[in-house]
């Protein structure tokens, strides 16, 4: 993996709670525990040695049990606490060395924090909750308006404007709260346990609808959340957290199939692993690739040699024009047809390279040819056999009996 620039640097830091939070540091590199420094000295060391980066229009998460520091750790992020001990930079930049003016500026402008407790206020409109920050940072009335509405649409809450926030639902509310994050444009989401209010139902629908707009804000996401199901669905990777350290980084796949230690393994022991491996873990390539220029009688042959029912059409260099049968092609050679791409089969099952083995599962049944594995410019990666996700998945239930 090529190396990418960070957009938030962590480096070791430190967060310790306490009259003199310097003195017990050393105690704590010497292998004193969290729980024997708090006997020892009456502090509490809430994080501890912490580091990690994020990427440009990355979701890393952070996930942790009660008390293991991930929530304290964000707020070290953007200065809501301060940092007993290490660097935090934000593009490169220092922001312990930034006084309260520039602090100001970075949280208004680069970034913005969602909390758990949506922190609406009750006697504005929908439309002046979401506008709130565009007014705390000076801006006239109509360039509040018209970025508040485009947060608002952003958001599914469209036609709720004037609205009361206690007409809303706890879902609801929560959109509003992501809304008015977003409408100040900035380059940084910081949320912290932001579904973790929400009734179960609603809670899968704001997560599946944070993935939907993940692809279309572009924002780099520190994303807080005690729930590991809800991090290996949300995060590009994610940190576990124990007694304020982080024990191990890396992508929902290498959490799930790698564990880094006996606590981790006993978090992921009971996770099936088809609700995290991605498409691409599994994806073969396609026995017969044929450009939509090509004839049909070559495209024939192919599949002939090659002893499969169907063919891959491309044009554009790559990108997947449809599929074929050799039924298909044999009765449009017999109708008179000569180039493949005049018979390409438009309707086709595709899944992305990182959806999940689950969600695979309903188009590999659906569908007699294989499902096709596209980039985001509809590039063919892949394709996704029923032999091979059912051998995925056979594997998974055989470790699961193991276990």
């Amino acid at each position: 993996m090529s190396k990418k620039k960070a957009k938030v640097l962590c480096q070791n830091l430190w967060k310790v709670f306490g009259l003199h939070p310097e003195s017990v540091l050393e105690l704590a590199d010497n292998g004193v525990t969290k729980q024997e420094v708090l006997e020892q000295t009456g502090h509490v060391i809430a994080v501890k040695d912490a580091s990690f980066e994020t990427h440009e229009n990355e979701t890393f998460v952070i996930m942790g049990l009660s008390g293991s520091g991930k929530s304290t750790l964000v707020r070290c992020i953007n200065r809501l606490m301060e940092p007993t001990k290490g660097t935090i930079l934000i593009d490169g930049v220092d922001i312990a060395n930034m006084n309260d003016a520039e602090l100001r500026e970075l949280r208004r402008h680069k970034l913005s924090m969602v909390f758990q407790s949506f922190g609406l206020l009750p006697h504005r409109s929908v439309l002046d909750n979401i506008s709130f920050g565009l007014e705390v940072r000076g801006e006239h009335k109509k360039e509040r308006k018209e970025k508040a509405n485009q947060a608002l649409e952003m958001v599914g809450l469209k036609g709720w404007e004037k609205s009361r926030i206690y007409e809303l639902s706890g879902g609801m509310q929560q959109r509003v709260g992501l809304a008015r994050a977003l409408a100040v444009g900035p380059e940084i989401l910081l949320m912290d346990e932001p579904f973790s209010a929400l009734d179960p139902l609603i809670r899968r629908q704001m997560q599946d609808e944070f993935i939907n707009l993940r692809s279309v804000m572009k924002k780099t996401v520190v994303f807080i959340t005690h729930d590991l199901l809800e991090a290996l669905k949300l995060g590009d990777r994610v940190a576990i957290m124990k007694d304020g350290e982080i024990v191990q980084i890396g992508s929902p796949e290498e959490i799930v199939a790698q564990p880094a230690d006996g606590y981790v393994s006993e978090f992921v022991k009971d996770v099936p692993r088809v609700k995290v491996i991605p498409a691409q873990s599994i994806m073969e390539e396609p026995p017969v690739i044929v450009e939509s220029d090509e004839s049909l009688e070559a495209a024939i042959e192919k599949m002939k040699t090659k002893h499969v029912p169907v063919a891959f059409i491309t044009h554009n260099r790559g990108t997947l024009k449809g599929t074929v049968t050799m039924e298909q092609a044999v009765a449009g050679a017999q109708n008179g047809l000569n180039r493949a791409g005049e018979v390409a089969q438009s309707e086709f099952s595709s899944v992305s390279p990182d959806t999940t083995l689950e969600e695979c599962l309903h188009p590999v049944a659906e569908d007699e040819t294989p499902v096709a594995v596209l980039d985001e410019k509809q590039h063919l990666l892949g394709i996704i056999t029923r032999s091979a996700l059912l051998q995925a998945i056979q594997s998974d239930t055989a470790g699961d009996g193991e276990s």
